[in-house]
């Protein structure tokens, strides 16, 4: 059953923009596949295009399609913007975690304030692929800037002085395609990168050092910090495996019962 533009669930917008969709896809289609929109698709940074439209847009057949039912994939890269705070709960090897998504736009971030008590680990999520991208709130200052500037107000935080704080550099599969024609050094907040243009490691590492420097502790252990893609689900359960074990060990070391390094 064609139930596309039909779901009583995804609201009267969401079933009109489908319905739109049913519509004018094979001309959408047309579009999408034109010298034209490839120009265009590669300077989607200056107007904040989220990366993952690009599947969705080589799917167009199946998507249309009477029997469409979205894979899981389909649902990895959906893209909802946090606007406040979400407590979801994990068990990982048989320990229970209770994990708080906030919002980062700075509209949102006045919500942090309920959450700072009794954390016992912070994951900083920062997209690797927005560093010559701006803020869609001020479009004058740079997403990778920001995140910088956040990352060193949080690291300092009289809250967080015990506590752990890991950073996950993430999408680094657009990373990896976006360094192949956007130079980083061309960006002007980055215009000391001495790398070779396209070079991935040499960028992960330059950005690497860019949040490491955010800290007052220099002997920053680099299992801390992770560079990942949050749609790749063996790099993340690899990579929350990882760092349940570390948080772990973090709370054993400061009740005393794992001696310190």
């Amino acid at each position: 059953k064609d139930w596309v533009g039909r779901s009583p669930r995804a609201g009267m917008a969401a079933n009109d923009d489908a319905e739109a969709f049913l519509m004018h896809h094979e001309k959408i289609q047309i579009l999408w596949h034109s010298n034209t929109m490839k120009k265009v698709w590669a300077k989607r940074a200056s107007v904040n295009i989220v990366d993952s439209h690009k599947e969705y847009l080589d799917e167009i057949p199946r998507i249309a399609s009477p029997d469409y039912k979205p894979t899981t994939r389909d649902v990895l890269i959906a893209r909802v913007r946090t606007t406040q705070v979400i407590m979801e709960r994990y068990i990982i090897k048989g320990s229970e975690f209770e994990m708080y998504d906030v919002g980062g736009q700075r509209s949102e971030r006045r919500k942090w304030i309920d959450c700072f008590d009794n954390v016992t680990a912070v994951i900083f999520v920062v997209a690797l692929s927005e560093y010559d991208q701006m803020l869609s709130e001020a479009k004058r200052s740079n997403r990778m800037v920001e995140a910088l500037e956040l990352f060193r107000s949080v690291c300092n935080n009289r809250a967080f002085v015990n506590t752990s704080i890991l950073l996950f550099l993430n999408k680094r599969d657009i990373f990896a395609e976006k360094i192949m024609y956007s130079d980083i050094a061309a960006q002007r907040p980055f215009c000391d990168y001495a790398g070779p243009t396209g070079d991935f490691d040499r960028g992960v590492f330059y950005f690497m050092q860019k949040f490491k420097d955010c800290l007052i502790d220099d002997e920053v252990n680099d299992a801390f910090i992770h560079v990942t893609c949050a749609t790749d689900t063996s790099n993340m359960e690899f990579v929350l495996d990882s760092t349940s074990t570390i948080i772990k060990n973090e709370n054993l070391k400061r009740s005393g019962f794992l001696g310190a390094d």
